[in-house]
């Protein structure tokens, strides 16, 4: 059974899709405005679109990580000028933090303290760093941010100039400096230090993309060299090994399980077949829920009546040192179920039905789009309909949507599902279910 929250959609869900189908879901969304993404003049986008009732939540802040992703959909979806923009904003945000990479080259001692790294949150707006004091030990955003510019540098989709060369080869030397492969950072949840495999192994799709980039406009200095990029991208891969299938293999902060590591299927692609199944496998198993997937087990933010229980100011407080201060509100078991997980998971299987015709992968590619449907906000949501929350959470026994919605970097990966069902439909005019295997 499938958590429809709004009844728009009811009766619109199918076991299978053909063009007609999917096209009146695409038509309702599009006179919804559910893929909408309002850019800042910079190109940049707010991780959330911000009202009174959510300004608290700092979301419209802008992050490297969501831009990445929103940029790289735009590409896939034909918005190539738009992805570019993001792409240049991006690269002018870490022009402004060369200053701090070469410090921390010159001295990678001042690392330990993450206000002196290159920051990965900042104010789009303005174009300036925000004084608030953030977990900016954040690799994997790093690698995003070299995976984009790699990508749309050797598709011609953004021009680098020579200064954009020299950028990119300080922040090869920076993560050299930091040895990002058994580096502690914050992840992509923003919590407490680790080594974690979902960085490393965004740290080695960048580095790969931009190592692709570079040979391919014949640019060799410095960390760009072939042989430096190899024996960097060789490090992680190297520290990958060793903590895969896992999240996080440390004595006192092992995580067997976490979602973040799709991201390392798809878009990264740095996970071999066997590593990527034994992901969705443990996902499928330990992480999915009724409405959405959790992050992993034990995730204690918006536990349960969060809102009831925290201010404001505290349900957006610094979780980089300990989740302790919140852990105690959380009961085994009712972890916030997110929305990020459904639509990329239905991205995944449909790439891999395309492939290899397996039909268990067209029904899962249905039965994720179909969740990843089913979580758009409904009428008495208290926001817009149609949207996709960050994540839903347990408020008064009810699954409620947290007061991040719409989350962007979610619909983004939706609109990404959509188009990638719409594909698979299209490539022989049938529903999948019907296709022929491939050979």
């Amino acid at each position: 059974m499938i958590a429809i929250q709004n009844e728009r959609l009811f009766g619109l869900l199918r076991p299978a899709y053909d063009r007609a189908s999917l096209a009146s879901i695409a038509g309702l969304l599009a006179q919804a405005g559910t893929f909408e993404f309002p850019a800042l003049p910079s190109g940049l986008f707010a991780a959330s679109q911000i009202t009174e009732a959510n300004r608290y939540t700092g979301y419209g802040a802008v992050w490297v990580r969501d831009n990445v992703q929103i940029a790289r959909v735009q590409l896939v979806t034909g918005r190539v000028d738009g992805a570019a923009r993001t792409g240049r904003a991006l690269l002018d945000h870490f022009q402004r933090q060369r200053t701090r990479m070469e410090a921390i080259v010159a001295d990678p001692a001042l690392a330990d303290t993450p206000m002196n790294r290159p920051h990965v949150r900042f104010d789009g707006v303005r174009n300036a760093d925000l004084s608030e004091v953030w977990p900016h030990a954040q690799n994997d955003a790093l690698g995003y941010f070299l995976w984009l510019i790699g990508t749309l540098s050797q598709q011609d989709a953004l021009e680098l100039a020579q200064d954009d060369w020299a950028c990119l080869e300080t922040l090869l030397r920076y993560l050299d400096a930091i040895a990002y492969w058994r580096d502690e950072d914050s992840g992509h949840w923003e919590e407490t230090r680790k080594v974690s495999a979902s960085s490393i192994g965004a740290v080695v799709a960048g580095i790969r993309e931009v190592a692709a980039a570079a040979a391919l406009h014949g640019v060799s200095q410095g960390h760009l060299q072939p042989e430096v990029t190899a024996r960097l991208e060789g490090g992680g891969r190297q520290a990958l090994q060793a903590i895969l299938p896992a999240e996080c293999v440390q004595p006192g902060k092992a995580r067997p399980w976490d979602a973040a590591l799709l991201f390392l299927i798809h878009p990264l692609d740095v996970l071999t077949t066997e590593q990527a199944e034994r992901v969705i496998a443990d996902v499928h198993q330990h992480l999915a829920g009724d409405v959405g997937i959790r992050r992993y087990r034990g995730d204690s933010f918006w536990f349960p009546d969060y809102k009831q229980k925290l201010s404001e100011e505290r349900r957006t407080s610094d979780s980089s040192e300990t989740t302790d201060w919140r852990d105690a509100g959380l009961a085994p078991g009712l972890e916030a179920q997110w929305c990020l997980f459904d639509p990329l998971l239905s991205t995944i299987h449909g790439r891999r039905f395309h492939i290899t015709g397996d039909p268990r992968d067209q029904q899962r590619q249905v039965e994720h789009l179909n969740r990843a449907l089913g979580q758009l906000t409904g009428a008495a949501s208290g926001f817009p309909e149609l949207r996709c929350p960050e994540l839903y959470h347990l408020e008064d026994g009810r699954w409620t949507p947290s007061d991040a919605t719409p989350l962007l970097w979610t619909e983004a990966l939706l609109l990404e599902a959509m188009e990638e069902m719409r594909q698979n439909v299209e490539r022989e005019g049938r529903p999948p279910e019907t296709r022929s295997p491939h050979p």
